[in-house]
């Protein structure tokens, strides 16, 4: 039953005001406005990061694991939801729509500010392979069961769609 409890509250808070409704909230009032980094990181952690972190978390809860692995799940999940951001900008900077499988070039089109209009292709680019190494790095203590985690954070960087 506390099991149980915890799963859902992890779940209810990643997806609440606090996770991804209130990231979306905030990427639609900054629509048009030009953010700083601290902002535009406060949208993404929410938006696209919550749900991330929550899904490594709830993975480490089911199985039972200990509280510095479940901190580093959740740390590895924070960064790697950044990073899959990060880099989804640089590739709707850069890609094209066939590509994508997507409209390529959206965001500039709605005004949104993004990782490349902040810091440009290459320091997003930079940016998104930091955030990929802090995660694994988050996880290096797991040992080699962790594996699949760092091959993920990787591959989350270095996608073409």
């Amino acid at each position: 039953e506390a099991l149980l409890r915890d799963l859902a509250l992890t779940l209810f808070r990643a997806g609440g005001i606090n996770g991804m409704v209130g990231g979306q909230w905030l990427d639609l009032e900054a629509e048009g406005r030009d953010l700083g980094l601290a902002e535009l990181r406060a949208v993404h952690a929410g938006k696209t990061g919550a749900l991330i972190q929550a899904c490594c978390t709830l993975g480490g809860l089911a199985a039972g694991a200990d509280p510095a692995t479940l901190d580093a799940l959740a740390a590895y999940g924070r960064d790697v939801g950044l990073a899959f951001q990060v880099a989804d900008d640089v590739l709707d900077a850069t890609a094209t729509s066939a590509q994508l499988g997507k409209t390529a070039g959206k965001d500039a089109e709605v005004g949104k500010s993004t990782y490349v209009g902040l810091l440009g292709v290459a320091g997003a680019t930079a940016e998104a392979a930091r955030l990929a190494r802090a995660a694994e790095e988050a996880v290096a203590a797991l040992g080699p069961g962790a594996e699949s985690l760092r091959l993920l954070a990787r591959y989350i960087v270095q996608r073409s769609r």
